[in-house]
């Protein structure tokens, strides 16, 4: 059900070349460590970060918000590290009953609605918004493992923005395949791509899951402190990812009650950025104490 399907395994062997990036087929990221933490939010105040026909995904009466960090060591265009800030969704005219999209995932388009999506190089923004639609942006990032912890800063201008840090599992055996999709907002667009994962994780849940999510003092994301996040409900560690982007994506308009007076930002945000794999300086903000 989750594994690659034919049609994109016939692609090894073969190339394309899309906005001058050069890649090789398939598209995919191999031996990069992640992790992730899972947290239990507002789910009436989540509404205003999601567009029109994308609900929050319902645990009884809350939310979800999903913060997911990899570290890409192997890809086509190179290393960089993608900090995912995200909503737990489903894509429908209605919102779906609670609990239940997260069995039947493909009924009820179960995804999550990515609010901010910074990443280290030039490329990659190039790359993930000017193709997938993805809303990425350069941005002074981390990753990094200890012997008891996994943690990740985000910086920008100078400024603290979000800091992720959980307890490192001691063993990370737990087998996982599965077909993730993410959804985004580009160009007056709803943009959907998928992502096909393998990997074994370590994973802690409720009172077991150990994490700190910071939010700082940058105004970018400053909306969150509004969500009522609460303490995590589930931390995961896998030292070793290995994911194939599919082949194709789907968009649909985003549609309003009344005409937006601000045009989206569109194209003119990707088109003059070059092939870089320079990353920003590493993030040196301080973190709040506890």
């Amino acid at each position: 059900m989750f594994g690659i399907p034919q049609r994109i395994k016939d692609y090894a062997g073969r190339y394309a070349l899309v906005d001058g990036i050069p890649f090789s087929l398939p598209v995919e990221a191999t031996d990069s460590p992640a992790f992730m933490a899972v947290f239990p939010i507002n789910a009436e105040k989540a509404k205003q970060f999601l567009p029109a026909n994308i609900h929050p995904l319902r645990l009884w009466k809350k939310a979800l918000l999903v913060v997911t960090v990899i570290d890409y060591q192997k890809t086509t265009i190179g290393k960089y590290i993608e900090y995912s800030i995200a909503i737990a969704c489903t894509h429908g005219k209605k919102p779906a009953p609670r609990l239940l999209p997260g069995v039947f995932m493909n009924w009820f388009k179960t995804g999550q609605y990515v609010v901010d999506l910074p990443v280290s190089s030039p490329i990659s923004v190039k790359g993930g918004k000017g193709i997938w639609g993805m809303p990425k942006h350069q941005a002074n990032l981390d990753f990094k493992v200890s012997e008891d912890k996994v943690s990740s800063q985000y910086d920008l201008d100078g400024q603290l923005v979000t800091y992720l840090e959980i307890t490192k599992p001691s063993k990370c055996r737990l087998p996982l395949k599965t077909r993730a999709s993410n959804y985004c907002s580009f160009r007056g667009m709803l943009m959907k791509s998928d992502i096909i994962l393998s990997t074994k994780l370590g994973l802690k849940l409720f009172g077991k899951a150990k994490a700190r999510f910071v939010i700082g003092d940058h105004p970018r994301l400053q909306g969150l402190k509004e969500l009522e996040i609460e303490e995590a409900m589930m931390t995961a560690y896998m030292p070793t990812i290995f994911g194939t982007l599919d082949d194709h994506m789907e968009s649909w308009f985003l549609d309003f009650e009344q005409l937006p007076q601000q045009a989206p930002q569109g194209m003119g945000s990707v088109v003059d950025l070059d092939l870089s794999e320079e990353w920003l300086a590493p993030p040196n903000a301080p973190i709040p104490a506890r």
